[in-house]
């Protein structure tokens, strides 16, 4: 019998699947097709400080190798969340959650931080400094590392959960960025949100988003990620969370050789509403495949 568990900052997961942030709403909503319950645990929708009604439409486009989006942060607002979301999320889900934060400055993501740390079902905070499709704040605190150390320290001055910073791949040193989250206090690491992308419509000769450019995500930034992944994981003494691309779950043994402790799945969410259901499903035959009897055995283990 294989041993599909990991831990992932002192709390234990029946296993490293993790629905990625903006992809899987906040939850609920993929209970009504399956019981969520077999997920390692969950990344909910981004909250911001004040509700979010995002960028103009269209903010979606298919490519090849995967999908661009400029959704922009859409959530009610992080008091909605607490006191609307989460108690949804309770009656049909029985893990801990991880909340994803984001924020226009460091005053919003100490002010959010604090209010998630107060909510009994969140196990962790993943704090979103690398979203590309907002016009202020995400990317621009994750591109460079005393910014990225700042939030890091105001985050981790307010709250008693381990905190997880989410890294842009948009950025020419991803491990100075990781580095300095470590020394700033960070718990772990997950990363790679999307690169930046764009699309043309021929029809009309205009780019395709409304927003111009989006995020790039799906099997055609893996090998980007693994990459990072690899070289984060070895520069840093944390957990890192292996996020692009996966779809199967030979992709989720791969980013664990290359140093994940666990996976979000993001784009295939969009594709197939019980994609992370059929790679949980499929993980213990593909271990038998390989030889691998305890996944927290092969984290690291291609280095």
């Amino acid at each position: 019998m294989v041993n599909t568990k990991t831990t992932l900052c002192g709390i234990e997961l029946d296993n490293p699947v993790i629905p990625a942030s903006g992809t899987f709403g906040y939850g609920s909503e993929f209970a009504e097709l399956y019981d969520i319950n077999c997920l390692g645990t969950l990344s909910m929708k981004g909250s911001t400080r004040d509700p979010r009604f995002g960028n103009p439409t269209p903010r979606i486009a298919e490519c090849a190798g995967g999908m661009m989006n400029s959704v922009g942060l859409q959530n009610p607002g992080i008091d909605a969340v607490i006191s609307t979301e989460l108690p949804k999320l309770r009656k049909v889900f029985h893990k801990p959650i991880m909340a994803n934060i984001c924020g226009y400055s460091l005053d919003e993501y100490a002010e959010n931080a604090a209010k998630m740390d107060k909510a009994e079902q969140v196990g962790w905070l993943e704090i979103n400094i690398s979203c590309p499709n907002v016009h202020c704040g995400g990317m621009s605190f994750g591109t460079v590392p005393e910014n990225a150390a700042e939030v890091t320290r105001a985050v981790k001055a307010v709250t008693t959960k381990p905190v997880i910073m989410k890294l842009t791949p948009n950025v020419t040193d991803i491990v100075s960025i990781a580095r300095a989250c470590e020394e700033a206090g960070a718990d772990g690491v997950s990363l790679i949100n999307t690169m930046m992308g764009m699309a043309i419509d021929l029809r009309t000769r205009k780019p395709l988003l409304a927003n111009i450019t989006g995020g790039l995500s799906g099997p055609a930034v893996k090998p980007v990620a693994l990459r990072m992944v690899y070289q984060v994981s070895q520069a840093v003494n944390i957990p890192v969370i292996g996020i692009g691309g996966i779809t199967t779950a030979e992709d989720v043994l791969e980013m664990m050789l290359a140093g994940a402790t666990a996976v979000e799945v993001g784009a295939a969410n969009v594709a197939d509403p019980f994609a992370c259901k059929k790679i949980i499903d499929s993980l213990p035959a593909v271990m038998e495949k390989y030889n691998i009897q305890s996944l927290k055995d092969i984290i690291g283990g291609a280095h």
